[in-house]
């Protein structure tokens, strides 16, 4: 059975618990979003802007352009998800649709034609839209699934870290795959310029994987999953009025706002690690390769402590010091280099020591984002008990237009730190001025800890606790005995 109809260790009686295939089918569905958000979070920038030459204003502005389109795409996909009838559930059908049509425009993403600039440039938005668009709707219905299979606060958690384990294992398997297969310094590296066309194929023919493996593997449940009460016809003002009243949720608010700065952060941070990595610590290709390899550790590490947190602690309060240290982390190889107290570039001690700040904070990183998605998961009964609505997608739809401002809002500001310092295209390592370097990282620490205060000072307002969340659920337990089922 996947379904066993009894209570685990503190939970609220009659939730469900999940067996540990469909955590696993869950989980792995993160391998077409883990390999997607790799691509745009840490290559896309530098690929645009470094090899293919389109000036890296012009490549954030693209991605900008895209994150407008996913303001309005994010939360109508995932209304049209919590409101979906079909003999596939409301999440399958869009899940088995996306596939295909995703995978060949990411392929043709890292294909560009040889335009001029401003073809290329609408070449570029047009491909990013279009990927962006797609993805969303495979990856929100998909998502939306944990509050539906599950009502457990911590299993929950659980599949919410497995989902994050798949998705951070999809995005490193891709990097290491281009760092160390298709961009071998005998052929120049990373200005290969054939060896990025087959990251692109090689990544869709995962994300195409992933995508089905996940939704046949999920498939079995689509009888026991949740289906919309029967709606009057559509209207446009009370499909708005709807979506307002839902994400006006204080806590998840809280959620939302905290998760959008964290990505900035993050968006700012994953941009400009290819060009600290190869300009500023002037690592290799190979060691920009090597130094992925730990981050399947930190990825296996955050999955078996996430959940333990989250006992211990509770998700907020566990949330908040996890987030708490990583913040604390980040910023602190260039502050030593600064201070002349980091190894000095081109040795083995640099190296290594940059391995072991990034594993941690990569570590912290993942537990974190496994706590929060699963406090949004909490947020849906909280929600359903104020409005008589469940409203999953919409939930995770908005937490997943917070994520795409990794490399949306978080390009915008790193191809404006870029401009501001003149930091040259198609610089070859060596050939940037020391001052530009500095000028980088003096610019780089103070906005990513500006951001992630502000996003760890929001989060402090969510309010959702396990006494919370179980007495939510029996509430709806007494609501749904008093209403009969229409």
């Amino acid at each position: 059975m996947a379904f066993l109809l009894q209570p685990t260790q503190g939970s609220t009686p009659g939730t469900r618990k999940v067996d540990l295939s469909t955590k696993l089918y869950y989980g792995f569905g993160a391998v077409a979003n883990g390999a997607k958000s790799n691509g745009f979070n840490y290559l896309l920038l530098f690929y645009y802007s470094q090899v293919v030459g389109l000036r890296a204003d012009l490549v954030s502005l693209g991605i900008l352009i895209a994150l407008v389109f996913d303001a309005v795409s994010d939360p109508l996909v995932g209304y049209i998800s919590d409101n979906t009838h079909s003999k596939l559930g409301r999440r399958h059908p869009y899940m088995y649709a996306a596939g295909v049509p995703v995978a060949l425009a990411y392929y043709f993403l890292w294909s560009p034609p040889a335009w001029d600039e401003t073809g290329l440039f609408l070449y570029f938005v047009c491909m990013a839209v279009l990927i962006r668009t797609l993805i969303t709707f495979y990856e929100i219905p998909s998502t939306a699934l944990v509050a539906e299979l599950t009502d457990d606060y911590d299993q929950r958690t659980e599949m919410m870290s497995f989902r994050y384990f798949f998705g951070w294992w999809g995005g490193l398997t891709m990097a290491v795959m281009n760092y160390l297969v298709f961009l071998p310094e005998d052929k120049g590296g990373l200005e290969y310029v054939q060896g990025w066309s087959n990251y692109g194929l090689a990544a869709s023919i995962v994300i195409f994987i992933s995508i089905y493996v996940s939704a046949i593997g999920t498939h079995k449940h689509i009888p026991h999953l949740r289906q919309p009460p029967n709606r009057e016809p559509f209207s446009f003002v009370k499909t708005k009025k709807e979506i307002k009243e839902t994400l006006s949720n204080r806590s998840f608010f809280a959620l939302f706002v905290s998760a959008l700065l964290q990505a900035v952060a993050a968006g700012v941070s994953t941009s400009l690690s290819i060009y600290f990595s190869r300009h500023f610590w002037e690592l290799t290709t190979t060691e920009i390769g090597y130094m992925n390899i730990p981050y399947f550790f930190s990825a296996f590490i955050a999955l078996m402590l996430a959940p333990r947190v989250s006992r211990w602690l509770g998700k907020k309060k566990g949330g908040m010091t996890v987030l708490g240290l990583a913040f604390a982390m980040a910023p602190m190889p260039f502050i030593l280099r600064v201070l002349g107290l980091f190894p000095e570039n081109g040795t083995d001690t640099l190296f290594w020591t940059l391995v072991v700040f990034n594993t941690i904070e990569v570590t912290l990183i993942i537990m974190s984002s496994s706590l929060i998605a699963a406090m949004i998961a909490d947020v849906v009964e909280d929600s359903e008990v104020k409005t008589g609505r469940r409203s999953e997608g919409i939930f995770f739809a908005a937490n997943s237009f917070a994520q795409k401002a990794v490399n949306g809002l978080g390009v915008v500001v790193a191809g404006q730190i870029l401009a501001i310092i003149q930091f040259p295209t198609k610089a070859k390592p060596g050939q940037v001025p020391e001052e530009t370097l500095f000028d980088l990282a003096y610019l780089y620490v103070p906005t990513l800890l500006f951001f992630y205060l502000f996003a760890l000072a929001v989060l402090s307002v969510y309010k959702i606790n396990r006494e919370d969340h179980s007495d939510n659920l029996r509430k709806l337990a007494v609501n749904k005995t008093k209403t009969p089922i229409p």
